[in-house]
């Protein structure tokens, strides 16, 4: 059996305690930001990263909260298991989507929206937003 996908994810809130999403170019599922740690990088270091890359934001490092280590399917690889890392943050600056994320919606975690959404996100992410 192959080896998790291994990621960092955020759980990004708006004043109005929105959640966060993103949909990644050429796909259909809206999921937590984040992506994969590089070589030498540490979970806070790759989410920093990825966030920046991906949204044009900055973590605000004294935010950072560890929510807990997921695993699940894969959104956009069926055949393969993921294991994230979830962490609350808050960020400053404008988020847009950039580089390979296409759109990006706010949610009510209470009552999402009909929309596909990743399994690290409906079954894992949500909850602990509610």
């Amino acid at each position: 059996m192959r080896e998790p996908i291994r990621i960092v994810a955020a759980l990004i809130r708006d004043e109005a305690g929105r959640l966060l999403l993103v949909r990644k170019r050429g796909t259909e599922t809206f999921m937590q930001p984040g992506g994969k740690c590089e070589p030498g990088e540490d979970d806070v270091t790759a989410l920093t990263r990825e966030l920046d890359e991906e949204l044009g934001c900055r973590v605000i490092r004294n935010s950072v909260a560890p929510l807990g280590t997921f695993e699940c399917v894969a959104a956009n690889e069926r055949d393969r298991r993921l294991h994230a890392a979830v962490y609350a943050v808050n960020v400053t600056g404008d988020i847009a989507a950039q580089a390979e994320i296409d759109e990006i919606v706010w949610i009510d975690p209470s009552s999402p929206p009909d929309i596909a959404l990743a399994p690290l996100t409906r079954d894992h992410v949500l909850p602990l937003a509610r």
